[in-house]
């Protein structure tokens, strides 16, 4: 068996608490880990900053919303508004002078100064009103960037992202702003993680599943759910400010649209409320899925001579992309990350068919 319990015999509560109790587990998530630092040495330059970047990015962008999401079951459809309150408020700390790791976490309070408030909203109202207040936010917020030039210098204005430093470390070239980008995921992953088995974690799964039955046993609702969205927001304008600094490297009001906002709760749903492995799943989806389709149908055209026009062989990829989407959904409601569950269940007792998880 793959996964191998015999032998596993935990002597304290920490040790039973612990991530990845099983040795599988934990050289699988080190091998992953390996292979992502040293991803530089064996990646040529396209795929290091067009592939691998991006998606490490949208996956701490995704894990931030599906703590508010899936942590406390608060809906939140302008997501992307609070990226880009957290990218422009960095990108102008930093051309101001002040160092990167102050300007993102100045970017961070702003995103959460203001996602609180649209935040409180959740206090009065919740589901599809909910979704409705967070979705004024993203237009709110796209209108104020557009038209204040103090912010964004107008709605066709560009504002460059100077040469930083991060920890000392000039941020130039595809290497050092990937490495940026991975230790700023890996500690919002550790975080995701260890977040859930504190007394937080525990109160906002309250919050989730009946808020007026975890106010009922002692937990303070107000409290919760505007902390939810506070640190949620906070993560947000985080991975705003390594957007703008280590992908984008310049900022305009119509890269953080409702569109943006729509992507990252794709990611979340299809990668599975709840999950950490689900964000980066979800985001991998989302992300490839579209290029890969795309990169399918153009070679099967070429090799069969099929006569397709332009506007077909452009829109088939995203119809595609739309199905294979409401396929991994109808196949498991509960997203890609309970599939891996259900295949890892499997390897539990493989090779025998008995003792189910």
């Amino acid at each position: 068996m793959f996964y191998r319990r015999a032998g596993i015999r935990h002597t304290s509560y920490r040790a039973e608490r612990q991530l990845w109790p099983l040795p599988f587990d934990r050289a699988l998530v080190a091998l992953v880990f390996a292979l992502l630092v040293l991803a530089p040495l064996y990646l040529g330059d396209l795929y290091l900053a067009g592939y691998l970047l991006p998606w490490i990015i949208w996956s701490t962008a995704a894990l931030g919303l599906n703590f508010l999401m899936g942590g406390a079951g608060q809906i939140h459809l302008g997501y992307g508004a609070v990226m880009a309150i957290g990218a422009y408020t960095s990108v102008h700390l930093v051309r101001a002078g002040v160092p990167l790791e102050v300007a993102m976490i100045g970017g961070g309070l702003a995103s959460a100064a203001i996602g609180i408030v649209f935040g409180a909203a959740a206090l009065r109202v919740k589901g599809l009103y909910l979704a409705m207040a967070t979705l004024a936010m993203q237009y709110i917020v796209d209108f104020v960037i557009s038209h204040v030039p103090a912010i964004s210098g107008g709605t066709q204005a560009t504002i460059q992202v100077p040469t930083v430093r991060f920890l000392g470390v000039p941020i130039v070239g595809n290497t050092a702003t990937y490495y940026m980008a991975l230790a700023v995921g890996t500690v919002v992953t550790l975080f995701m993680l260890n977040a859930r088995r504190t007394s937080l974690g525990r109160a906002l799964a309250a919050v989730r599943e009946k808020d007026y039955a975890a106010e009922v046993i002692g937990v303070g609702t107000l409290r919760y759910k505007l902390l939810a969205f506070w640190i949620s927001s906070f993560i947000g304008g985080v991975v705003g400010a390594v957007l703008a600094v280590c992908y984008l490297r310049s900022i305009s009001p119509d890269q953080f649209h409702i569109e943006l906002s729509i992507q990252l709760v794709a990611m979340v749903i299809v990668g599975g409320l709840g999950s950490v492995l689900g964000s980066f799943f979800g985001a991998a989806l989302i992300l490839f899925a579209p290029i890969v389709l795309n990169n399918v149908i153009g070679s099967l055209s070429d090799t069969f001579a099929l006569s397709i026009s332009s506007d077909l062989r452009a829109h088939v990829p995203l119809m595609l992309y739309g199905a294979l989407i409401i396929g991994f959904l109808l196949w498991e409601p509960l997203g890609l990350a309970k599939i891996y569950a259900n295949v890892r269940d499997y390897f539990l007792v493989w090779p025998f068919r008995h003792a189910r998880r």
